[in-house]
């Protein structure tokens, strides 16, 4: 079982929304009982929350379920559990960097360097904007996660 934690900095919004369409796409390609999917955040402001409501209208609007997700801090033994941390941006990326453990196992990079016909590098924080950032934030976690299966498929299946 291949395991992957997305992170993001307060669970809410992207690394729930990634966490979501990732495992929508799993289950479309049939790939759900091969690959474990979880979200986490750098700061534990929103522990055992519920994603954004417009996070969760936004992935709703694709036919994506994120309801069930719930807001957790990443904890130390997730470098060891999990085979792939992907952040969301670099700011994520740095704090994973500093939060690993010596004997972590994890690959800890930045989610979009799995959607290689992107430009960007970060997916940016929706939070503070309009509407619109939350459906952005979906077409980045898109490419990025067919991306990231494909990169699973050659290395792990």
């Amino acid at each position: 079982m291949v395991k992957v934690l997305f992170v993001c900095m307060g669970n809410i919004c992207r690394s729930p929304t990634a966490e979501g369409v990732f495992q929508h796409h799993l289950a479309a390609q049939g790939l759900e009982g091969q690959v474990s999917v979880d979200s986490a955040g750098t700061h534990g402001w929103h522990a055992g929350n519920p994603p954004d409501p417009r996070s969760v209208s936004a992935a709703r609007d694709r036919g994506i379920d994120i309801s069930y997700v719930r807001s957790r801090k990443v904890r130390p033994s997730d470098f060891t559990e999990f085979d792939y941390i992907l952040a969301m941006d670099r700011d994520n990326l740095n704090d994973m960097v500093d939060a690993a453990v010596k004997d972590g196992t994890a690959r800890v990079q930045l989610f979009l360097e799995f959607a290689s016909d992107l430009d960007a590098t970060d997916v940016p924080d929706p939070y503070y904007g309009g509407e619109s950032g939350f459906d952005h934030v979906l077409d980045l976690i898109e490419a990025a996660s067919e991306g990231l299966i494909a990169h699973i498929r050659a290395r792990h299946l």
